[in-house]
């Protein structure tokens, strides 16, 4: 059978969408693997799942392109938001999605096209915010851990751009200190306000933007000083919006979210 897609990005983070209300896959850590291939496949950081909910008005799976699956992603979550509304499956501008991570608001702003222009996140309350010594053999001998539901190493650099990352991801995306491995930011302060970061994202490898990685980043900076309780985060596909309500305590997430293109590929379930 083939089964239709939606490809799109979030600051350059690119995934590839399927409704599973019209195509419930089987096997997706396979699928991830295949089809986020960039030669033999469609060619992206992994697979998203949208699908029913009854907690929420839909689902979000999102697996790695190794296969692995996450437990959130805040591009993704915000793609999803353009989805779901733009493709006619609701007419809410505030819709609650289910994630691993548990439940997260989207916010879209719909210009008078009825095309969603922006989506921002409620990306819950940040946890674990604690620095951490790395220790000897991985360049760099502190970080700071931060839990945006999902597991986050911060590392504050003054050249961003000099980081071998491709070099030091691998090595502490499997730091001993997270059992379950590790989203890896290198972090350069611009001012109070701006950050430039760039990512290794687990499972994943180097990617143009990490949503839950720029708000982990932006929480580090505030805890540590290093700027205000609202910042931009310039990553190599693009910028975002963070903003820590000091009031209750949660994040808001604010950026961009585009379609790339749509396409059917063809999908034989394992026997």
């Amino acid at each position: 059978m083939k089964v239709k897609f939606t490809k799109m990005q979030g600051a350059g983070n690119d995934y590839i969408y399927v409704n599973t209300f019209l195509y419930p896959l089987e096997e997706p850590e396979r699928l991830s693997q295949e089809w986020s291939r960039p030669h033999t496949g469609i060619g992206s950081d992994g697979l998203v799942l949208i699908g029913p909910s009854e907690e929420g008005d839909f689902s979000m799976r999102i697996f790695n392109a190794d296969g692995s699956e996450a437990m959130m992603c805040g591009n993704a979550s915000r793609c999803i938001g353009k989805y779901v509304y733009e493709n006619g499956l609701t007419q809410k501008t505030r819709v609650a999605l289910e994630t691993r991570s548990g439940i997260k608001i989207l916010n879209l702003r719909v210009n008078d096209e009825r095309v969603v222009e922006s989506v921002t996140v409620d990306m819950g309350i940040p946890t674990g915010i604690t620095p951490v010594d790395l220790g000897e053999g991985y360049g760099y001998s502190q970080g700071i851990a931060v839990s945006m539901g999902n597991p986050h190493l911060v590392i504050f650099v003054d050249q961003v751009n000099d980081v071998r990352l491709s070099e030091v991801g691998p090595l502490l995306e499997h730091h001993p200190l997270f059992p379950d491995r590790v989203n890896v930011e290198f972090a350069q302060v611009i001012d109070g306000s701006h950050i430039r970061m760039r990512v290794w994202e687990r499972g994943s490898g180097i990617t143009l933007a990490c949503g839950t990685g720029a708000c982990a980043t932006a929480v580090a900076a505030a805890f540590t000083g290093r700027c205000g309780r609202e910042s931009d985060v310039t990553m190599d596909g693009g910028t975002l919006h963070l903003q820590w309500n000091e009031s209750d305590g949660h994040l808001l997430m604010g950026g961009p979210a585009g379609k790339v293109f749509d396409g059917e590929i063809e999908y034989e379930p394992s026997k």
